[in-house]
Formats: structure tokens, sequence, C-alpha cells
């Protein structure tokens, strides 16, 4: 079982940054790809980034150049560093885990088997 707590979200104006973090646990076999998701009002969720256990990182283009997943396990955290935040950005984030391989989560964000409960990011 892997449990997930997010922290981090807040309002900031447009061009802003916000650091958002999530406490890990479980057992690594559960947790092969780790992500960032969102859903905004009225959209469906979206992938946001996702991280290997080999530490390589892959990104939706439209947040690309922008935010940085990382990972601290001395820490049991997921980060997400966000900069140059735009109004569209604006969603509860959340933190998820997969059994499967990122190529197979990061176009499918419903496929993730842990999630958290959410932070909410709001940008104007």
């Amino acid at each position: 079982h892997v449990q997930l707590v997010e922290s981090g979200g807040g309002s900031v104006q447009t061009g802003g940054s916000l650091r958002l973090s999530c406490a890990v646990s479980g057992p690594a076999h559960l947790k092969n790809c780790m992500g960032w998701v969102r859903q905004a009002p009225g959209k469906e969720r979206e992938g946001v980034a996702v991280i290997d256990n080999d530490r390589s990182a892959r990104y939706e283009d439209s947040v690309k150049g922008r935010f940085t997943i990382s990972q601290d396990d001395a820490k049991n955290t997921l980060y997400l560093q966000m900069n140059s935040l735009k109004p569209e950005d604006t969603a509860m984030y959340y933190c998820a885990a997969s059994v499967s391989a990122c190529g197979v989560v990061i176009t499918a964000p419903n496929e993730y088997n842990y999630r958290g409960q959410g932070t909410q990011v709001t940008v104007s």
C-alpha cells in the first residue's frame, strides 16, 4: 500500500513560482513510476510530469521548460518545481504512483494505482 500526501499549493500571480511536495511511503515495487497529475474544474485529468526509478523525467508539452520534477529518496519526498506559472496552470495537483512504467501513465493519468488527496494551485 502506498500513501501520498501533497503540500505546497497556493495562490500566485502570473509569472510566479511554487514548489509542490509529496511525502511518499510504501513498498518500492509499487512505485515504479512517480508523477504529478492535475485536474481543472470541468476538464479531464492531465498528466503533468513523471519520473522513473532511474531518475529520467518526462513532461507534458505545455509545462516543458517551466516545471521540474525531482525526487529525494533520503526524505521520501517527490517535488514539482513550477516556474513561470500561467492562469491555465490553475488546477488541483495530485501526486501519484504507478506499478507500471512511466511510459504507460504519462499519457494515461487515470492508470496510476495510487493518488494523494491533492493540493490546489491558483494562478491569477
